[in-house]
């Protein structure tokens, strides 16, 4: 913008002096997310507001003087979709962290949108309720980042993913005004479903700044079980034999060899690393030793050399802090990483996993590969020194051979991380110029002059 004194001027006309941040060193703190290859820019001011009226003084601000606003949370996406662009107004809303209201009858938490996943979570379970999309960041993640990408999680093969539960949404919109949206009830539709609209929006659409979720009543303790296979081929057979035997098991996740060395170099789990695939699988049913044992025996009918049931919670703990380790652990492999998540159809898992081996191969990379298999979302991990560029360069075509690969299996670019910086020239791809010129349209009604979040997703 052509004069920053102006526009924070205006901003501290309402705001508590302690709400802004202008400090260079601090601000580039905020300024991206976790995602590698996403380019961010230096804004001109950060923002910490602590009530819905603070949030519309800086959007009718913003609009003002047709300045940019960047929504955030905490910073933990994987897409670059916090990322500053040059002169924007970072808006985070990690200071908007209250829970408003639990009700055990209604089943539902009403929230402000810097409430940690993992606080809500463990707010609920103290009566008796549980909030059970679990994305692995959850103990530092957001709720208002968790529905600005429509987040999912390792439950979400019995539980579903964010937008399955959230019923309504106060939003901030471009100009200032507050839209509500949705409902507090079990049932309703009334009118376009414009809840749904905004959830895995990126901060594009609106500012969110109270969600209304449903809850559930908290699940038994689940045990889980671990099954060794001699390729990854064979896992994926076994986990489509899961599934259409008809199980539904609270938690399928599978580990390739790499991603289970990394998370014992990491943290010494002692896992086997003389397996191919580790495939975890957990139930939260009223029997779950019977549940294990009948997966166990189709994991062993797909080839598994070995299926180890956990004997106790602790046990079976462990083996959920080692799939959540799995991002971490191949962090320190090289230090980089490119994450991506393609998800496929459950029936096409086998081959992903087969081209994105051969990728790995054909770009001579690491590539670790951790897969929410109970809904065919994959977790390709590219390790790389972002100091070599002829590294830096096989990373990102590696990146996108794979993308391309899971859309030629029926998949889509992107099953909980979102669109962001990292993969918007892939979004018209998936897409098709009827879908993206519709979308386009839908952006232009609620921001007209461009200025959320511009430079993400189109």
């Amino acid at each position: 913008m052509d004069n920053p004194d102006d526009l924070l001027a205006r901003l501290r006309s309402a705001l508590p002096e302690e709400a802004l941040i202008t400090d260079p060193d601090v601000m580039a703190s905020y300024a991206h997310d976790m995602a590698s290859f996403c380019a961010a820019g230096a804004p001109a001011v950060v923002v910490l507001p602590r009530t819905v009226e603070q949030v519309q003084h800086v959007m009718r601000a913003a609009t003002a003087l047709r300045v940019p606003v960047v929504p955030q949370g905490a910073r933990t996406g994987l897409s670059g979709a916090a990322n500053a662009s040059d002169g924007c107004v970072v808006l985070s809303l990690v200071k908007m962290d209250r829970i408003l209201e639990i009700n055990a009858v209604d089943r539902i938490a009403v929230v402000e949108p810097g409430v940690v996943n993992a606080t809500l979570s463990r707010a609920a379970g103290e009566l008796g309720l549980c909030y059970p999309p679990d994305p692995s960041s959850w103990e530092t993640c957001t709720i208002g980042g968790n529905i600005g990408t429509a987040s999912g999680g390792l439950c979400c093969v019995k539980y579903g993913v964010t937008a399955e539960y959230v019923l309504g949404l106060d939003v901030v919109l471009a100009d200032g005004r507050l839209l509500s949206t949705g409902r507090r009830t079990a049932k309703g539709v009334a009118g376009y479903d414009l809840t749904r609209l905004f959830v895995g929006s990126e901060g594009s659409l609106g500012v969110v700044v109270k969600a209304v979720l449903a809850l559930k009543p908290a699940p038994p303790r689940q045990l889980a079980l671990a099954a060794e296979f001699p390729s990854a081929a064979a896992a994926c057979d076994a986990i489509c034999r899961i599934m259409e035997g008809g199980h539904t098991p609270s938690l399928l996740e599978l580990m390739d060899r790499t991603t289970v060395r990394a998370v014992n170099a990491l943290a010494g789990m002692g896992l086997p690393e003389t397996t191919e695939a580790l495939l975890l699988a957990a139930f939260d049913t009223p029997d779950p030793a019977a549940d294990l044992a009948a997966v166990g025996a189709l994991c062993t009918a797909a080839g598994a050399t070995e299926v180890v049931p956990a004997d106790d919670d602790a046990e079976s703990d462990l083996l959920l802090q080692a799939r959540r380790l799995a991002l971490p652990a191949l962090e320190a492999v090289t230090g980089t990483t490119m994450i991506d998540d393609v998800c496929v159809p459950r029936s096409r898992l086998g081959d992903m996993l087969e081209g994105i081996d051969a990728v790995a191969r054909k770009y001579g990379l690491t590539i670790g590969v951790c897969v929410h298999a109970g809904d065919g979302n994959t977790h390709p991990t590219v390790c790389f020194d972002p100091t070599d560029p002829d590294e830096s360069r096989r990373a990102r075509e590696s990146f996108d051979e794979i993308m391309a690969l899971g859309l030629a299996l029926g998949g889509t670019i992107t099953g909980e991380h979102g669109v962001g910086v990292l993969k918007k020239e892939w979004l018209s791809r998936e897409l098709g110029p009827v879908g993206l010129e519709m979308q386009r349209g839908i952006k232009q009604t609620f921001d007209p002059l461009g200025l959320l979040n511009p430079g993400k997703l189109f």
